[in-house]
């Protein structure tokens, strides 16, 4: 195990710093000198936070990049924030699926946090538009099942945005 602080962010890059990079390139959008901040602020963390660094390798990977993509998403966030009395600035093509995109990447991270039965009636009704019948005949289970689930599901979904700082 490595001892100084050096040591430390050096093994942690030698170890997940090009799959890091790389991903964060892609949140970045191809924004070197951003992914570089990213990726060099993520690794500050995991220094600061010795606890994660015991864990199994896999873990360890898996926070790296949860904290990167936080990291993405809090900067873009500062960037489009807008003072109430100012008017809203018209958003371009680039904009709208910038939103959608980040979007997407936190419904799709609350969904995996969901049990499969719940995850499955969420996406068939909402993203794929089935109605309750359609998706009651499809499971083979009855309607009542279909709306049970999808009643906790977006309960347990709603919980899962608001851990991740998503508010109405």
């Amino acid at each position: 195990m490595a001892t100084s602080a050096e040591d430390v962010l050096v093994a942690l890059h030698a170890e997940h710093g090009r799959g890091l990079w790389g991903y964060v390139l892609r949140l970045t959008g191809g924004d070197r000198a951003r992914a570089e901040d990213v990726v060099q602020e993520t690794l500050i963390r995991a220094w600061r936070h010795p606890e994660v660094l015991s864990r199994p390798p896999g873990a360890v990977r898996s926070w790296l990049f949860t904290v990167s993509r936080h990291l993405v998403i809090d900067q873009w966030r500062a960037g489009h924030e807008v003072a109430v009395e100012d008017p809203p600035e018209p958003t371009g093509v680039a904009d709208t699926w910038t939103d959608e995109v980040l979007n997407g990447w936190i419904v799709a991270d609350a969904l995996t946090r969901l049990t499969p039965e719940h995850r499955q009636v969420v996406v068939l009704c909402y993203f794929r538009g089935l109605s309750v019948a359609e998706v009651a005949r499809l499971l083979g289970v009855p309607d009542g099942t279909v709306k049970s689930r999808t009643h906790y599901a977006l309960r347990a979904l709603r919980l899962a945005l608001e851990e991740k700082g998503v508010t109405r």
